[in-house]
């Protein structure tokens, strides 16, 4: 079947409708570019929310899948394998940290992250008695997933509404303000979990030295620093780690996820000191299929790739002339222009009725062979694989400024093809 309009009507008749996609069937993809079932070929400008930092289908990402899934794919942790100590070592050696527990979903780092903050708090912290249960502070806004305990900590209604009960022990405060971090501390506070930026919730970049003072803040009250990097981690913002933009932010736990294995298999890591999660024993955490074979020998490439590709500078690089050219644009559209890197927002102005909609301009730009998506409503993310050149940055920019001046001058709030 080839046809856009019959697979997505099937894909609705027996799918469940958690999801709402852009009207496109996509069936191919190889570096920066995605085609669909009909042979249109798209810039993608998405990432996979930031998964495929390392481009669609790398050869050397596809050889360590094939080439390790002919030997062993999933032993389970009842043994050892091969694969699972190299990449341990090449996570902790590029992060800085001593250990590293290997999940599969960023959903599952976060679960293991909060496991062990809690844990690490009555039995290693301690000072506190059995009816004081700990607490983990996190940030309005947060996105960390979409198990229960997740949305727990969420103060997205979307995430939340119909879901309860919810997990007790989070603790919520304005993403960015100190002050407000310093005033919800208490005795029972084990940790504080945020995003060095705010990628769901409209690339929300915090105040310069934010994430430092909370880390000191953290170390005065004998508090977990935890960073959630699971999008903004392994080169998105032009640096290794979005908290190496600050001096002395590193994390007491920091998680990955997405780009760890380029798009190719589900991998996420929690890393950690030894007292961190030196926590669990045998059978009190784990997954079946984390840390496998065949996501270990994917992650290994996927970080080599990354490496020996010099990702991380060219999103440096990169990301500062799109920030730049699309900051220069004057539209009357446009509250402002933020992100980090290749992690971009450009963020429309509210009070202009159904222009203040980012989705219409996203079905415009697809229709013009760029792929972006919304994120709360008044906001088009623009993150293209790291693998993308200067001529495809200048090219994304000038669509955004063509669909942008087709709304300015349509008669009507939405276009019909966008300019």
């Amino acid at each position: 079947m080839t046809d856009a309009a019959a697979l997505i009507a099937q894909e609705d008749r027996f799918g469940a409708h958690n999801y709402d996609p852009l009207p496109v069937v996509l069936t191919r993809g190889q570096g920066t570019f995605v085609w669909d079932v009909e042979g249109r070929k798209y810039l993608d400008c998405l990432s996979a929310y930031s998964a495929v930092n390392q481009g669609h289908c790398h050869p050397r990402l596809v050889a360590a899948l094939v080439e390790q899934a002919n030997r062993l794919a999933l032993p389970s942790r009842a043994f050892r394998h091969d694969r699972m100590g190299p990449l341990l070592e090449k996570l902790c050696a590029l992060s800085g940290m001593e250990m590293a527990l290997l999940m599969n979903s960023g959903a599952e780092a976060f679960e293991t992250a909060v496991k062990a903050a809690r844990k690490w708090g009555v039995t290693v912290r301690g000072g506190l008695s059995a009816a004081e249960a700990p607490e983990i502070i996190v940030c309005d806004g947060n996105f960390h997933g979409r198990t229960v305990t997740a949305i727990s900590a969420s103060s997205e209604p979307a995430y939340r509404d119909g879901f309860g009960p919810f997990t007790p022990g989070f603790v919520r405060v304005p993403f960015g303000d100190l002050e407000a971090l310093r005033g919800a501390m208490t005795g029972r506070t084990v940790a504080f979990l945020t995003e060095p930026i705010q990628g769901e919730a409209g690339v929300r970049v915090p105040p310069d030295g934010y994430l430092s003072a909370a880390k000191r803040l953290c170390a005065e009250r004998r508090v977990l620093f935890m960073l959630d990097e699971i999008q903004t981690g392994l080169g998105r913002t032009g640096a290794r780690f979005a908290f190496e933009h600050e001096p002395d932010a590193r994390p007491d736990v920091l998680l990955l996820g997405k780009a760890l294995s380029g798009g190719m298999y589900p991998v996420s890591a929690v890393l950690a000191s030894r007292e961190v999660l030196g926590v669990f024993g045998p059978g009190e955490h784990g997954s079946t299929f984390g840390g496998n074979p065949l996501g270990a020998a994917v992650a290994s490439a996927a970080l080599d790739v990354l490496l020996d590709e010099h990702l991380v500078g060219r999103a440096r690089a990169l990301g500062e002339r799109l920030l730049g050219r699309l900051r220069a644009v004057d539209s009357p559209l446009i509250e402002e222009v933020r992100g980090r890197g290749l992690l971009v927002g450009v963020v429309l102005r509210e009070g202009l009725g159904a222009r203040s909609s980012a989705r219409p301009y996203c079905e415009a730009l697809m229709r013009r062979g760029l792929l972006c998506k919304e994120t709360h409503d008044r906001v088009l993310r623009i993150a293209p694989p790291l693998v993308v050149t200067e001529e495809q940055v200048d090219f994304i920019a000038s669509e955004v400024e063509a669909v942008l001046r087709a709304f300015e001058e349509a008669p009507t709030d939405a276009p019909e093809q966008g300019g």
